[in-house]
């Protein structure tokens, strides 16, 4: 299968380097790039370009076209081509034939080439992002262009030149603190032959689905296997990151759904993925919104899903080993005791959002007015993390604790439901002012994971509303925002594209309700829509056009695991 580099890039499990094609803006030419995704400073969507790359003859730039599979990226010109591959999370092995492969750089204040030793060259980047490159001949020679200017390099351009029979091998090897040791011993072929079977090896694992989705298990097990870096800095574990374009770093919801994906295939990252966000837990309970390498962001959080994703595996994998169990219990106490302690400024028992990024939902309706907002969803998952407490505690001999855990679920149950619910649906609550808020949107139905906990006619008017066409539903799942509502945007991020987290949640909700049918109709939808639009950030709820980012890691995830349902 052939990747889109302006929209998917070429790089490797545990690796912080990647390649794309970009488009001409403010700071670049458009071009093939070797990029980074070495955290930033703050949050955002970087795109952390380092070096243009271009082939070349007699110093001349040729005209090329680029070709990347999962595991080899090739750029071919009529007289020459080269060839790369990532062997291992820290080096690019390239082949050249008959023609050279340059890489260009604007050089900022601190960015710098020096000699090292074997012919090496090793570069430091930090005007962009902190990285550190060594360029190293296996075969041909490495020429280096970076006139100094007073104290710094005007630009830097490395060209990497075959022998004179036309043939060049080379590595760059990447680093965050000190200089590499010896290059690799491997011929390109051995490579390529070794990054082959570890990528079939890790999509072998993953879950099975239909045949008709066969492809994208394939594009989805890439998608998985290449957003993931190694342990490093505030990383504590291999951690899988929302993307490797703009979105660097794993947000505090996205990562329990790569765990109900890898549970059964690979289970030692599946819990990696779990606890890499709560190995960085503050002692008042509170879990960061976004970690990566460089950036523990405190500014929001998200919603409690941990202990709704636990119950999932609790009953459905063997992932929750008991070890497991006691490592989790007391972190998640922690987090849930957080919710009441530090986000209910007004003392009802009803936690708050204090920004639609709280809730996951960042742009949402229910926060179109002034926060804080008592959305029902965050106290439903909230009944769902302390009922997974009381069977937690159970399975580790402690019944009144169990009993305990039990009893807060239940009085928040009853708490939810005088708060929230009007006649016919829920709504959102303005702190201060005790004001509903009549929304439209999706994230009122979320409480219907509560099931059976639920009164019969509130599941029955939620589920009518949402089996009701031209509402929220479409050919291809579920809307976030009612089609009718005047709110509605095709392309607002949380006001009308279809997302990959709500299906799951309505579908798991509606399972739970008894509605099979629905669900697997909405299942069924839903792998449709990302086997037609590939690994999108969220989808158009009329076209099915992707949206945003085709590299995002939870909808390869969810999509795996909703379609190994089918």
């Amino acid at each position: 299968m052939e990747l889109d580099l302006s929209s998917i890039p070429f790089s490797r499990f545990g690796s912080y380097l990647a390649f794309s094609l970009l488009a001409e803006d403010d700071s670049h030419p458009a071009g093939l790039y070797l990029r980074s995704v070495r955290g930033p400073a703050t949050g955002g969507r970087p795109m952390q370009e380092i070096l243009q790359m271009q082939l070349i003859i007699n110093n001349q730039p040729l005209d090329f076209t680029t070709h990347a599979t999962f595991t080899c990226l090739s750029l071919t010109a009529l007289a020459g081509r080269a060839d790369l591959c990532l062997p291992s999370a820290n080096i690019v092995h390239i082949r050249l034939s008959d023609a050279g492969l340059r890489f260009h750089m604007p050089a900022g204040d601190y960015d710098n080439i020096i000699p090292g030793s074997e012919q090496t060259w090793q570069l430091t980047v930090n005007t962009i992002v902190e990285t550190k490159l060594q360029f190293t001949p296996l075969k041909g020679h490495i020429e280096i262009d970076a006139p100094w200017q007073a104290e710094h390099s005007e630009y830097i351009t490395i060209t990497l030149c075959p022998d004179s029979d036309g043939a060049g091998e080379f590595s760059i090897e990447e680093a965050a603190i000190n200089w590499p040791g010896s290059a690799t011993a491997l011929s390109f072929e051995e490579s390529q032959r070794r990054v082959d079977a570890e990528l079939n090896a890790f999509i072998a694992a993953l879950p099975q689905v239909p045949v008709q989705y066969a492809d994208s298990r394939q594009l989805a097990g890439y998608t998985l296997w290449s957003c993931a870096v190694a342990p490093q800095g505030h990383l504590t574990r291999p951690s899988i990151f929302a993307s490797k374009n703009g979105m660097i770093g794993i947000w505090s919801w996205d990562h329990c759904f790569h765990s109900l994906a890898l549970a059964d295939g690979h289970p030692d990252l599946a819990w990696a993925q779990f606890m890499a966000i709560f190995d960085q837990q503050d002692q008042s309970g509170a879990l960061p919104d976004l970690v990566n390498d460089r950036l523990l962001s405190w500014s929001f959080c998200k919603p409690p899903v941990h202990g709704w994703i636990l119950l999932r595996l609790l009953h459905t994998s063997s992932l929750l080993t008991i070890e497991r169990l006691h490592e989790i219990y007391p972190q998640l106490e922690r987090w849930t005791n957080w919710w009441f302690n530090f986000r209910d400024s007004d003392a009802d028992g009803i936690p708050q959002c204090n920004h639609g990024n709280d809730g996951g939902w960042d742009n949402s309706t229910v926060f179109a007015v002034r926060p804080p907002v008592e959305s029902p969803e965050i106290s439903a998952y909230l009944v769902l993390q302390m009922d997974f407490m009381a069977q937690a505690a159970a399975r580790l001999g402690s019944f009144s604790q169990a009993a305990a855990w039990t009893a807060r679920a239940d009085a928040l149950t009853t708490r939810l439901m005088d708060h929230f619910w009007r006649a016919n649906h829920f709504v959102g609550v303005q702190v201060g002012t005790h004001t509903d808020i009549e929304s439209q949107s999706l994230l009122l139905y979320l409480p219907l994971l509560l099931a059976k906990r639920l009164p019969l006619a509130v599941r029955e008017s939620l589920i009518a509303r949402l089996k009701t066409p031209g509402e929220f539903l479409t050919s291809f799942g579920l809307a976030t925002e009612n089609l009718k509502s005047p709110l509605y945007r095709s392309k607002g991020y949380w006001r009308g594209p279809i997302w990959p987290a709500p299906m799951l949640i309505i579908i798991d909700a509606l399972m739970a309700c008894g509605e099979i049918e629905f669900a697997s109709e909405l299942r069924r939808r839903f792998c449709d829509l990302v086997n037609g639009s590939g690994m999108a950030e969220n989808f158009d709820a009329h076209t099915g056009q992707g949206y945003h980012d085709f590299h995002f890691s939870w909808t390869a995830s969810i999509f795996l695991t909703l379609a190994h349902e089918l």
